[in-house]
């Protein structure tokens, strides 16, 4: 099979259509649409079903998948093993960082690497975790520095861990500011200023409230660890952020329950990181 036949394939399955397949590819949308034909002629079946509103995969093309995949991370594999012979560490860098990394770790990062390996260029995309792993899955990065779930499944290997601890903050003018010892009881009877639920963050501090039989007060919540420290300030409630972030507009309250998460950068299993990847992780390991 033609690598990028598949590629083609993939690329309108992860996009959704031809046209934006086409601009990630850098292609003319004919061209797409050729190379797909000429697979779909190749294997004797049609792939895709095609209507004015979504494209679907048929049954075979849902088989071919996960196969096209690792066709395609086998020919990423075999390149960099013919490159990566002399240690030269140059080339494209593609990663995604959440936005909690990319504030407060990647700047120093990012700036070693560029003083020790200029040659190393870099494609940066910053969203939430939850959206890293997806977009992961599509093969849209070589790296993403998340904060890691519970649920990852076995299609990504996890490259580097480190634990961030948390704390219970409110503004110093909040009534629970003033409380001697806060217990969650005392928590929830006020807003709490989480992530959205199913982050890890928030699996996390609700697990508490549920094992205590108590309710959580949610009003507003945002995957945005400096928004929520911004609200919290400004007395809207109380939340849980990591113990880096906390300054004079807030006060930690002891509650008396340890709360952390795990951080890290993962990769897809089974696929090869590339020297320039892999000076990150380094610098990554050096600098926390």
């Amino acid at each position: 099979m033609d690598s990028n036949a598949l590629k083609a394939f993939i690329t309108v399955i992860d996009q959704g259509s031809f046209s934006e397949a086409a601009d990630t590819l850098h292609l003319t949308q004919p061209a797409i649409s050729k190379r797909l034909a000429a697979l779909e002629n190749q294997l004797g079946t049609p792939l895709l079903e095609r209507s004015h509103r979504q494209i679907r995969l048929t049954d075979a093309g849902a088989r071919l998948l996960p196969h096209a995949r690792r066709i395609l991370d086998e020919v990423h594999n075999a390149r960099l093993a013919l490159q990566d012979r002399d240690g030269e560490v140059a080339g494209h860098l593609s990663l995604i960082a959440s936005h909690h990394i990319g504030l407060h770790h990647l700047p120093a990062w990012l700036q070693r690497l560029n003083r020790e390996y200029p040659d190393v260029t870099l494609g940066l995309q910053f969203m939430d975790s939850e959206g890293a792993y997806d977009r992961m899955r599509r093969r849209s990065a070589e790296l993403a520095f998340v904060t890691l779930s519970e649920s990852m499944d076995q299609s990504f290997e996890v490259h580097a861990r480190w634990e961030d601890e948390m704390v219970f903050v409110v503004s110093p003018d909040h009534p629970l500011a003033n409380m001697e010892a806060p217990d969650l009881a005392a928590l929830s009877g006020y807003d709490a200023l989480l992530p959205e639920a199913g982050t890890a963050t928030y699996r996390t501090v609700s697990r508490l409230f549920l094992d205590a039989d108590l309710s959580l007060n949610l009003p507003m919540p945002t995957n945005y660890m400096e928004t929520l420290k911004v609200m919290a300030g400004v007395g809207l409630g109380w939340s849980v952020l990591p113990v880096s972030m906390v300054d004079d507009s807030l006060t930690v309250l002891p509650v008396g329950h340890r709360v952390s998460r795990f951080l890290g950068a993962i990769g897809l299993r089974g696929r090869s990181l590339s020297p320039q990847a892999r000076a990150l992780l380094t610098i990554a390991g050096e600098i926390r």
